[in-house]
């Protein structure tokens, strides 16, 4: 099977993040996987909003949606 991962990051708001909780380097950059199966291509990628689920007391919502919209946009393009 096929498989790319391409690991995406925004200085801007990697840094923002990192300094609201340092462990949340753990879950960045963000991956973008893009994979063949069965004859099928899927891209797919971590949403961003859900590593603040994982650490909501570093209240980073505001910096994942931004992200997060960049990323599915990008998604979206490339299918």
């Amino acid at each position: 099977m096929p498989l790319t991962i391409i690991e995406t990051c925004n200085a801007k708001h990697a840094h923002a993040v990192l300094a609201a909780d340092p462990k949340i380097a753990l879950m960045l950059p963000c991956p973008v996987v893009v994979y063949e199966q069965n004859g099928e291509r899927f891209i797919s990628t971590l949403r961003p909003s859900v590593i603040g689920e994982f650490y909501p007391e570093a209240d980073i919502a505001d910096s994942a949606a931004a992200v997060e919209d960049v990323l599915i946009g990008v998604i979206e393009a490339a299918r």
